[in-house]
């Protein structure tokens, strides 16, 4: 790639930002190991220098800029290419101090490293063959993971199950266009070397895997970045105390007085290993009162972002009818978003008799948000829920919108080829249309790319990353 250069050296502080008890620098390139060597002195009086030791040994010393010492360090050496970037890799263990830091930094790139871009190492793994494109991505997805189902998605997908799959599917389309290319090559002579038949099974079968991992894409995305929950209820009706005890934290104002919350609160919460973002919305009533009219409006936009909806209502303030004619005016404004229906405010003592009362509705929810009565019990039928419409993580899960994109592309591109069989298109119109659905797939696992593509994917990563 011609924006990128490989054969200088990189450095960065590769934990986070700020002081701490340790960092971690990173230095990547041809000259890495020669660069800390010129610095780095051996406490145990050791001679032998860095490019000496085996690859993937860890050695205890001081780096020292001519008599000063700057930290007592551990230096950890990968050598080319057994290392995360295929090039010569040093990563120096230091105290955690901003100082200390800096001044790390700054003795090396005056000794020749470079400063390196965001995700600057990991573009390097993939350069050298280390990782593909969709595999690097997935490094991406792993550092901001923020729930065990994003965490063992990323992995699989990191250690190449999607990768895999795409491979595969590539390979199948690659063995007919092959074929197809040589009849291009004997046009003169009227030739078939690919049977038609075999080729539409071909592509069918290709197109019931893509649709299925498209599919997938709607799951992976909320795992990703959580699933969007919306609280919503006439006023009063306990929504915001009902997220603080979701939350297990004050989040939002609670008063006696209706209408109090007049704009959406969102925030994220682990449950099960499952991450929810629930939203806070203004309570949905007829309102005189322009800035709450405006929260009643973005309720609205809520409701139709949502996966899940918890429809909240005081059980003494609404009668079984009025509750069955709200449900049934709100059933066509929620779309696909699964309804949880939930009582609030219950009394101990006259929880059987409320719990008759509602019976006819089906499967209710009574809690107590107040007292955190049998919020645990609302929780557990979220992640219930979550589990009915998710796919199994042990499969391929989509998760980033550019691979679903690409696999749209690839999708039409085999319809085309598809209804050219059928119409007994030329031969070249045929590989016209197989070229462009393997080239959209090669953009997935980086086998096509652009310098653009690259910058643009890579620039979002951590730098150190």
């Amino acid at each position: 790639m011609k924006h990128f250069k490989q054969s200088d050296t990189i450095i960065a502080i590769a934990t986070a930002h700020g002081t701490g008890a340790i960092s971690v620098l990173r230095l990547s390139g041809d000259d890495a190991i020669e660069l800390v060597d010129r610095y780095f002195f051996s406490k145990k009086g050791v001679t032998k220098k860095l490019n000496e030791v085996n690859s993937h040994t860890i050695h205890f010393g001081v780096i020292k800029n001519d008599a000063v010492v700057i930290d007592e360090v551990l230096v950890s050496v990968f050598k080319t290419p057994n290392s995360y970037t295929s090039e010569n890799v040093v990563e120096i263990s230091c105290h955690g101090s901003n100082y200390i830091q800096q001044q790390l930094l700054q003795l090396f790139v005056k000794a020749g490293a470079r400063l390196a871009q965001p995700g600057e190492f990991t573009l390097r793994a993939f350069l050298n063959g280390k990782l593909d494109l969709s595999q690097a991505e997935a490094v991406a997805d792993l550092i901001s993971s923020n729930s065990a189902t994003s965490h063992e998605i990323a992995m699989q997908q990191m250690r190449g199950g999607f990768s895999t799959k795409i491979k595969v599917l590539r390979e199948n389309l690659v063995n007919f266009a092959s074929l197809i290319e040589l009849e291009l090559d004997f046009s003169e002579e009227d030739v078939e070397f690919a049977n038609r038949d075999d080729l539409k099974q071909v592509i069918l079968s290709l197109q019931r895997v893509i649709q299925k991992l498209i599919d997938s894409f709607e799951v992976g995305n909320v795992i990703k970045n959580g699933i969007p929950v919306a609280i919503i209820g006439k006023p009063n009706a306990g929504k915001s105390t009902l997220l603080n005890a979701l939350l297990d934290e004050e989040r939002a104002i609670v008063s006696e007085i209706p209408g109090t919350t007049r704009d959406v609160i969102e925030d994220e919460v682990t449950i099960d290993g499952v991450l929810f973002r629930f939203i806070d919305t203004a309570g949905i009533r007829e309102t005189t009162d322009a800035i709450e009219a405006i929260g009643v409006s973005k309720t609205f936009e809520k409701i139709k972002q949502s996966s899940i909806i918890i429809y909240l209502f005081d059980v003494h303030e609404l009668s079984r009818t009025e509750l069955e004619n709200i449900i049934d005016e709100l059933r066509p404004k929620i779309g696909n978003a699964q309804l949880v229906i939930v009582g609030n405010k219950i009394d101990k003592e006259d929880i059987d008799y409320t719990r008759k009362e509602f019976s006819t509705l089906g499967d209710l929810l009574f809690i107590s948000a107040k007292d955190n009565e049998s919020v645990e019990i609302l929780k557990k039928n979220l992640v219930d829920l979550f589990d009915k419409r998710a796919v199994n993580v042990t499969e391929t899960v989509i998760t980033n919108a550019r691979h679903v994109e690409a696999l749209h592309h690839t999708q039409s591109s085999l319809h085309k080829v598809f209804d050219g069989l059928n119409a007994n298109q030329t031969t070249e119109l045929l590989a016209t249309d197989i070229r462009n659905a393997l080239h959209h797939l090669g953009l997935i696992t980086g086998e096509i790319t652009t310098d653009d593509l690259l910058a643009n994917i890579f620039s979002k990563f951590c730098i150190g990353k």
